[in-house]
């Protein structure tokens, strides 16, 4: 269906990859893998038309249709969610919108009412012909799936948050039902239960799905093949994403065994030139002998994975009862988000704050580290605790006219600029990348920025919204064993699934229509209880 034949692409005189050759099936489930910059998106324009190849082919079929997600949303308003969904996918969308003028003029005859009426009809019989009639139904469907409530859908799209935007993108491409669709990081801006939703919905596509995505539970789920660039490489693999880490890591074991005979081989060849190669009588047998070293392809060792790690300061110790949370409640309008809550934290325990939408996760993180109130009972914060709290406004806060080390400097005046280019190692910018502009970084790398200084300051207690949102797999990794060897406190929100199953001791389910509840174990016994992965979803098979 789509053939990538010895394709190279360059790009801004970076080699991005050489003699790419694969091909996506109809059907087919691809995670497209590789570090930051190695080509992914270049990858998707290719398939879209939208770049050109330097070298090589990419052939697709004329009528081929393709959904394309990607990172960025334009300017969207004036229309309903509901609306704006529908009429953003393709020709069905075009004949909703039609139908919706042409209705509105029937309702307000004028002159050219039989025109109107006779058009009408066209319109009708196409609509109808695609599907066009319960196309609603899907939409409201896909919606509600991606976490819109049902007074949201007749809400203006340009009164959304960005996030909610690209929710709604992603509900048109969705809808739009496309031969191929091409995902880049779908699950960014979504929750763990819209996450578990999308992973469904894709396992049951009928077309084939190509997707970038730094959740891995999302990739072991749902692909059955990857695509893999890396340093001008590109190579299929049949299989999931820990299935693909396992047969690289076998492979660079097999490499670097082969690298290291070789290695043996030709010192042992060069210490006989060596030990001969004044000896006349030895002239013919070391002249042979450097000949054929020439000629030896020589192995190259596997690539050294060097992997970024982040040690925190020792924290001062805290008091044994960290935080109570004392009979608050909290309302916004007619809405009650938390009625009389309750419990204690205390040193040492990690909790996971667990909810579907609208149950007052993100109020309760801001209300425990003193950025809202609660309209009655007490939120107190116990002796010696010294707090630091990552949310996503964390971001927002960043100086654009600074450089990421202006701002570590500015964050940290007194520390030498050795220890923060490590701490700025750890979160991944080295070399000159610490001379990038905040104004250039992207979400993920922004994020970088505030967890460095957030963690830098040796806080005892943690408050951390999403802090995983936007990150690379490698990032990620990198903080989740650092807060595995956290001597603190942590009270967090995540959708990522193996962030929660190392990280949480002990899991607050909040829940609008049952209340609280507490899990007092790891994030996989809080699954074995519930018999779900996340509130709202339903039980396991």
């Amino acid at each position: 269906m789509i053939t990538f034949a010895n394709v190279s692409k360059l790009y801004g005189g970076q080699i991005l990859f050489v003699d790419a050759s694969f091909q996506v099936n109809p059907g087919e489930k691809v995670g497209l893998v590789g570090p930051n910059g190695a080509g992914k998106s270049t990858l998707f324009r290719l398939i879209v038309g939208e770049e050109q190849p330097d070298e090589g082919t990419v052939e697709r079929p004329r009528k081929l249709t393709i959904g394309y997600f990607r990172q960025d949303v334009g300017d969207v308003a004036g229309k309903p969610v509901l609306q704006h969904v529908i009429s953003d996918t393709g020709e069905v969308g075009l004949l909703f919108e039609e139908m919706a003028s042409l209705e509105s003029k029937m309702a307000d005859p004028g002159d050219d009412l039989d025109q109107v009426i006779d058009r009408y009809g066209e319109v009708q019989a196409r609509f109808e012909q695609l599907g066009g009639y319960d196309l609603e139904a899907r939409a409201a469907s896909i919606l509600a799936g991606l976490g819109f409530a049902q007074d949201q859908l007749t809400q203006d799209v340009g009164r959304l948050s960005g996030g909610w935007k690209m929710r709604a993108s992603l509900a048109s491409i969705l809808l739009s039902r496309p031969e191929v669709l091409l995902l880049d990081e779908p699950t960014n801006y979504l929750d763990l239960e819209s996450i578990l939703w999308l992973e469904s919905f894709l396992r049951e596509y009928p077309g084939a799905v190509v997707m970038t995505c730094h959740d891995r539970d999302v990739l072991n789920r749902v692909v059955k093949k990857i695509i893999a660039i890396d340093a001008g490489e590109v190579r299929s693999f049949s299989g999931n994403f820990d299935f693909f880490e396992q047969v690289r890591a076998q492979e660079a074991v097999r490499q670097q065994a082969e690298f290291e005979r070789q290695q043996a081989m030709l010192a042992k060849e060069m210490r006989f030139v060596e030990r001969f190669k004044a000896h006349a009588a030895k002239s013919a047998q070391v002249q042979s002998r450097v000949k054929k070293l020439e000629k030896v392809e020589r192995v190259i060792p596997p690539p050294r994975f060097v992997e970024r790690s982040f040690e925190f300061r020792q924290p001062p110790r805290s008091g044994d009862d960290v935080v109570s949370i004392r009979e608050i409640s909290k309302r916004f309008g007619a809405k009650t988000v938390h009625d009389r809550l309750s419990f204690q934290v205390q040193r040492g325990q990690r909790w996971a704050i667990m909810g579907a939408n609208g149950a007052g996760k993100t109020t309760l993180l801001k209300m425990i580290a003193g950025v809202s109130e609660p309209d009655l009972g007490e939120v107190r914060i116990g002796a010696s605790v010294v707090m630091g709290y990552y949310a996503q406004h964390q971001m927002e806060q960043l100086d654009a006219n600074r450089t990421i080390m202006d701002e570590l400097v500015a964050h940290a005046p007194t520390v030498g600029l050795g220890t923060l280019r490590n701490l700025a190692g750890a979160f991944g910018f080295s070399g000159d990348d610490v001379d990038k502009s905040i104004s250039v970084l992207s979400g993920g790398e922004k994020a970088r920025v505030a967890l460095a200084k957030i963690l830098f300051d040796a806080p005892n207690l943690l408050i951390l919204d999403e802090p995983t949102n936007h990150l690379d797999v490698v990032t990620k990794t990198m903080l989740t064993k650092a807060l595995s060897a956290f001597d603190g406190t942590i009270l967090f929100v995540s959708h990522d699934r193996a962030f929660l199953r190392a990280l949480a001791t002990r899991v607050l389910e909040l829940s609008v229509t049952d209340g609280p509840h507490v899990y007092p174990g790891h994030y996989d016994e809080y699954v074995v209880a519930t018999g779900r992965e996340a509130p709202g979803m339903r039980a396991l098979n």
